[in-house]
């Protein structure tokens, strides 16, 4: 299968951001996950290789974080029309290449 196994950081950051979903069958699908890196301009973003490609479903989950240059990064984790995972989406507002991979713990606190 194409693309590469998720590295421990992107692992990580994932399984704590799906803390705040009900939902193990996608805690359970990371263990054998494939992705690729998105042309996002070394913002970090990577997307799920699936054997049939569904289009992007709905948001998951929302962080944000302080680069450690004291940039803003966006962070979405988004499923597909059917439910499993599709992308971890990172966005640093000034769109430069990201400094420090995020950790859960150098995660903002939420707004809610």
């Amino acid at each position: 299968m194409p693309g590469r196994p998720l590295r421990d950081e992107e692992l990580a950051l994932i399984l704590h951001l799906l803390d705040g979903t009900p939902s193990t069958t996608l805690r359970e699908s990371l263990a054998g996950a494939r992705v690729t890196d998105m042309n996002d301009g070394g913002m970090g973003s990577i997307r799920f290789i699936r054997p049939e490609a569904h289009p992007i479903g709905e948001l998951l989950a929302e962080a944000q974080y302080l680069d450690s240059d004291g940039v803003l990064v966006v962070i979405f984790l988004n499923d597909d029309k059917i439910g499993q995972l599709f992308e971890l989406d990172l966005w640093k507002v000034d769109s430069s290449p990201l400094v420090c991979y995020p950790t859960p713990a150098s995660l903002l606190p939420s707004k809610q």
